[in-house]
C-alpha cells in the first residue's frame, strides 16, 4: 500500500466523509422498536446506496425473517483470498433522553468526538470499512483482495434471524476470513485484536408456593416461603470463591496454555486503578486466575436479577406466593450452552426445597469463539495496527458474547478476525455515545493497511 498516498486521500476527504457518517447516524434505525421499523429499512437503503458509491458491485437488501440483511462485494481480484466484512446498522434505544448533552440522533463533534446514537456502536466503523474500499478504488482502480460485505440490522436485539440466512447463503457469504469492527481497544493509543469470546446461556428460575400472597403472622413457619425457596437454590450455585457447584460444569473447559497467559500478563493491566474506576473495594473470583483472566478465559454463573415479595416502602407482612431469578452463564471453548442449561435444570432439581413448584425456562444461548491468537490472519492485524499507531498490537480476549460470530465459525469454518476502534468510554449502549475521530482517522488507515496484509495470506 502507497501509505503516503492513502493518507492525503483520507485528509483531502474527511470533511465529505463525516457529513456522509452524520447522515447515516440521523436515521434512527432502532431494531427493538416496532415504530422503528421503516427508520431500519431506511438505514438499510442508505447503506446500499453507500456501497453503490463507493464502487461495490451486487449491492442488494435481502429480505429476512427480521429486518433486513445488507450485501456487496467487489470480487475481481484473480487468485487473491476473499475478505467478507461484517457489520450491524441497527442501534440501541436511546433512553433516558434527558441524558443526552444533544440529541442521539443530530450528531455533533465535540472535542475531537462525534457524539450520536452507532457512532461507536456500530455505523461509524461499519461506514470506515465502506470507505476504505472506496478510497483504494479510486486511488488503484482495484482491491488487493476479494471483498464481500454482509451488514444486519438485528445484531442489537441477538441476530434471530442471521442464522438461517447464514446457513441459507453459505455460497454468497464464501470467504477465506472475516473481519468485524465490532469492539474495541485496549485503551486510547493501544490497539487489540480480539481472537476469543465467551459464550452464552441463560435461565429463569420460578417458584411457585400457595395460590395467592399470605398473611406471614398467620402462616409464616408452616407454609414454604418461595423466596426463602429461591434464595435456597441461588446460594447453592457457588461457593464462597465463587467456583461453581453444578456437577460437571467445568469438564469440558478448553485449559489455556502458559504461553498465552503469559501473553495476558505482559499487557500490564492495572487492577488497583480498574477497582478505583468500578467503585470496588477488591476483586473477587477463582483462585489462582488473574482478574483478567477470570473475565476472558473462565465460565461464570451470577444471577441477573430476583424478583419477589414486596419490596415498596415501609413493611407488607406477606408470604409471597411466587419468586423468580434470572441466571447467566459466560461459557468459553468447548462448552455447550444446550449442555450447561441441562446442568443448571439437574442441579436445580437436586437442590429445591420441598414444597414449592420450580419452572425453568431457557433464554439466551450463545456458542463461545476462538480463533488461536498465533493464526496468520489475526498477525497480520497486528502488524497493520501497528504500522498506524506506531505501538505494539495487544492480542486479547473479550469476557462477552457475540453469538453471531461463533455462527460464522461453525457454519462457514472461517478465522475471524475482530480488529475494532471503539474505547470502552464511548458509552455505547448508553446516553451520550460517541465515537474518537482520532480512531476513526487511524483506523481506516488500519483497514485499507490490512487489504494489503490480506493479499498476502
Amino acid at each position: 500500500m502507497n501509505a503516503e498516498k492513502i493518507d492525503q486521500y483520507f485528509k483531502d476527504h474527511r470533511t465529505d466523509h463525516l457529513e456522509e457518517l452524520k447522515a447515516f447516524l440521523r436515521i434512527p434505525s432502532i431494531s427493538s422498536l416496532t415504530e422503528h421499523k421503516g427508520d431500519v429499512r431506511k438505514a438499510a437503503e442508505w447503506l446500499k446506496e453507500a456501497m453503490e458509491k463507493a464502487g461495490l458491485e451486487n449491492a442488494e437488501v435481502f429480505e429476512t425473517d427480521g429486518h433486513p440483511v445488507v450485501y456487496a462485494d467487489w470480487l475481481h481480484a484473480e487468485g487473491k483470498p476473499t475478505v467478507l466484512v461484517y457489520g450491524h446498522y441497527d442501534v440501541q434505544p436511546v433512553d433516558p433522553l434527558n441524558l443526552w448533552e444533544t440529541p442521539p440522533f443530530d450528531p455533533h463533534v465535540r472535542d475531537n468526538k462525534l457524539y450520536a446514537r452507532g457512532a461507536s456502536d456500530d455505523k461509524g466503523q461499519t461506514f470506515m470499512h465502506v470507505k476504505a474500499v472506496e478510497a483504494l478504488l479510486k486511488l488503484e482502480g482495484e482491491l488487493p483482495v476479494n471483498i464481500k460485505f454482509i451488514v444486519e440490522g438485528e445484531e442489537e436485539i441477538g441476530s434471530p434471524t442471521l442464522p438461517k440466512y447464514v446457513e441459507q447463503n453459505q455460497e454468497q457469504l464464501k470467504a477465506d476470513l472475516i473481519v468485524i469492527s465490532d469492539t474495541g481497544m485496549q485503551g486510547p493509543g493501544r490497539p487489540a485484536v480480539c481472537y476469543g469470546l465467551r459464550g452464552l446461556a441463560g435461565i429463569q428460575i420460578d417458584v411457585q408456593g400457595p395460590k395467592g400472597d399470605l398473611h406471614s403472622g398467620l402462616y409464616g413457619g408452616a407454609v414454604q416461603n418461595p423466596l426463602h425457596a429461591i434464595v435456597e437454590i441461588l446460594q447453592s450455585f457457588r461457593d464462597k470463591e465463587g467456583v461453581i457447584q453444578v456437577d460437571g460444569f467445568y469438564d469440558d473447559v478448553l485449559e489455556v496454555s502458559d504461553a498465552e497467559r503469559a501473553e495476558f500478563a505482559a499487557l500490564e493491566f492495572d487492577l488497583e486503578k480498574e477497582k478505583q474506576e468500578l467503585g470496588i473495594i477488591e476483586d473477587f473470583g477463582e483462585k489462582g486466575y488473574s482478574f483478567v483472566e477470570r473475565t476472558w478465559i473462565r465460565p461464570t454463573l451470577e444471577i441477573n436479577g430476583i424478583t419477589g415479595g414486596f419490596s415498596g416502602e415501609g413493611i407488607k407482612t406477606v408470604l409471597p406466593a411466587q419468586a423468580s431469578a434470572k441466571i447467566t452463564c459466560r461459557l468459553v471453548p468447548n462448552q455447550d450452552p444446550d449442555d450447561i442449561v441441562a446442568k443448571l435444570r439437574a442441579h436445580v432439581e437436586a437442590n429445591k426445597p420441598a414444597g414449592v413448584t420450580v419452572t425453568i425456562s431457557d433464554f439466551d444461548k450463545g456458542q463461545p469463539f476462538l480463533t488461536p491468537y498465533d493464526h496468520p490472519a489475526i498477525q497480520a492485524a497486528g502488524r497493520s495496527y501497528e504500522r498506524v499507531y506506531n505501538v505494539k498490537t495487544a492480542f486479547t480476549r473479550m469476557g462477552g458474547s457475540v453469538p453471531i460470530v461463533a455462527v460464522f465459525d461453525q457454519v462457514l469454518g472461517l478465522p475471524v478476525v475482530l480488529m475494532g476502534f471503539g474505547l470502552s468510554s464511548e458509552n455505547f449502549h448508553a446516553p451520550n455515545e460517541h465515537f474518537h475521530l482520532e480512531n476513526f482517522d487511524k483506523g481506516l488507515r488500519v483497514i485499507s493497511d490490512y487489504l494489503y496484509e490480506a493479499a498476502q495470506l
